[in-house]
């Protein structure tokens, strides 16, 4: 089960790490590969930059304060903060999220919670405002944007 290659696509949840349902964290995660959640967070979890097939998986009894960053992400428990997921989200039956969900694809079962919204990737680049003029691009306003925009693509 712990260091297993099998991918969360494949079917098979990948657990590379776990935190135990008498775990309390307070403060930021940063991983790589499957994290399972048992227990609470109360900060941001961000998958490490460059980490291939990060896939976050909070169990039902698990709960997050803060916002998520990862490729997968499987919600049944509690959250309360935004997720921003490359690739899929999945809100189980028993998820309770209150936040926003950036999403490329989503699966949400009858019976999961949302307070907050559904905003497709590509829904954040209709948000970007247009550039002022033709310099726009040029200047450290222009650079964030086109940041944002390449790193949407």
């Amino acid at each position: 089960m712990f260091g297993s290659n099998k991918s969360n696509r494949d079917g098979h949840l990948v657990v590379d790490a776990l935190i135990g349902a008498q775990v309390v964290i307070r403060g930021d995660v940063e991983f790589s590969g499957g994290l399972y959640v048992e227990g609470t967070i109360l900060g941001k979890v961000i998958a490490a930059e460059g980490a291939a097939n990060a896939t976050l998986t909070l169990a039902e009894q698990g709960s997050i304060e803060g916002e998520i960053r990862a490729q997968v992400v499987v919600i049944s428990g509690r959250l309360d903060g935004d997720v921003h997921a490359t690739e899929k989200v999945e809100l189980t039956p028993t998820a309770r999220v209150a936040g926003n969900i950036h999403y490329q694809v989503v699966e949400m079962n009858a019976g999961a919670q949302l307070t907050g919204r559904l905003i497709h990737g590509s829904a954040q680049m209709a948000a970007l405002p247009p550039p002022a003029d033709e310099t726009a691009g040029k200047g450290k306003d222009g650079a964030a944007r086109k940041k944002l925009a390449e790193a949407m693509a």
